[in-house]
């Protein structure tokens, strides 16, 4: 058994308390040894971050596919080398996301149709003044622009061209769940003439990297959430063996034997003959038919009895109508 403390050893226990002598503290050495390896963690960002990637699954596929196809474009209609890599995925409410963009240089407004919202697709000063110089023919060795100021009316005309060019790489890349038909409606500086959808909904805001050279420099692709929604099943099935197949195989065999031609024949009678005669036949030879000319005709599909019909005429030429099914 332990040991039980006497009644003066208790009296000096509780004296010793209450001077001091004695700690009732817990020491904090043993509690901090209980979280010694451990790292904070943000639970808002953590569970943004799984909303993020459950609600529309699959969908950085169809991102990327955008950045490797707006790479070819603006390598063709810079003519320098251009890589577009996608940087960050996230989903803030429009208002938010417009006043916390500071001076944002060139906004354009692209129609998707038939989607519910349209989208928007946004330079940022650095990218927007470079690709002016580059267009209007500046050495390749410039150094990259950002001046404190807000775009012309004529910079914004000159990068239309950079925002109507990616029209088609939105079209390439959302191909394989939906087919749209996206167009650039118009470019803005000013960020309250940018209104796609209510300030309070929701926004996917795709941001990617453009790099050329020395040029590094940021774009955003803003994606109202709600014209995804409709969009949910398409990317499920995206990575779907079985989908694909249909898509590729099923379909496309389907489609084509549907459109192959076929030899359709009106028989009105059969007989048998001996070789023989067939090698005697001459010119006035008759040959007759076991056939009662009130009876239908048999239809043969590929040599195969499929239909009964009658013969007669329509607009002066020899036809026949259908009147049974062989079954």
């Amino acid at each position: 058994m332990e040991p039980i403390l006497s009644k003066q050893e208790i009296a000096d226990l509780l004296a010793a308390i209450r001077d001091g002598s004695i700690s009732i503290d817990l020491e904090q050495e043993d509690s901090g040894r209980q979280f010694l390896d451990s790292t904070p963690v943000n639970l808002f960002q953590l569970a943004r971050l799984t909303t993020d990637q459950g609600r529309f699954p699959n969908f950085d596929l169809i991102l990327d596919a955008f950045s490797r196809n707006y790479s070819m474009t603006l390598t063709n209609l810079l003519q320098r080398n251009c890589t577009v890599s996608r940087k960050s995925l996230d989903i803030f409410h429009f208002q938010q996301y417009l006043n916390e963009k500071v001076k944002p240089a060139a906004i354009a407004i692209l129609n998707l149709t038939p989607l519910k919202y349209g989208a928007l697709m946004i330079f940022e000063p650095r990218l927007a003044f470079s690709l002016i110089e580059i267009m209007l023919g500046a050495a390749p060795d410039i150094s990259p622009l950002k001046l404190s100021r807000e775009l012309t009316t004529i910079e914004l005309n000159i990068l239309k061209t950079a925002f109507a060019s990616a029209c088609g790489d939105i079209n390439k890349a959302f191909a394989p769940i939906h087919a749209l038909e996206s167009s650039l409606l118009k470019v803005e500086s000013n960020a309250r003439l940018v209104s796609i959808t209510e300030p309070g909904a929701e926004i996917l805001v795709v941001t990617y990297t453009m790099k050329s050279g020395e040029l590094t420099a940021d774009f955003d692709l803003v994606l109202p959430i709600s014209s995804l929604e409709p969009l949910k099943v398409p990317l499920k099935e995206l990575v779907n063996v079985n989908a694909s197949k249909k898509s590729s195989w099923r379909d496309t065999i389907e489609q084509d034997v549907l459109g192959m031609s076929t030899t359709l024949i009106a028989q009105s009678g059969v007989i048998n003959i001996p070789l023989s005669r067939i090698l005697s036949l001459e010119a006035g030879d008759i040959i007759d038919i076991d056939y009662d000319p009130n009876s239908p005709l048999k239809v043969l599909v590929e040599d195969s009895l499929k239909f009964f019909a009658k013969p007669g005429t329509h607009n002066g030429r020899k036809a026949i109508s259908l009147t049974g099914v062989y079954e």
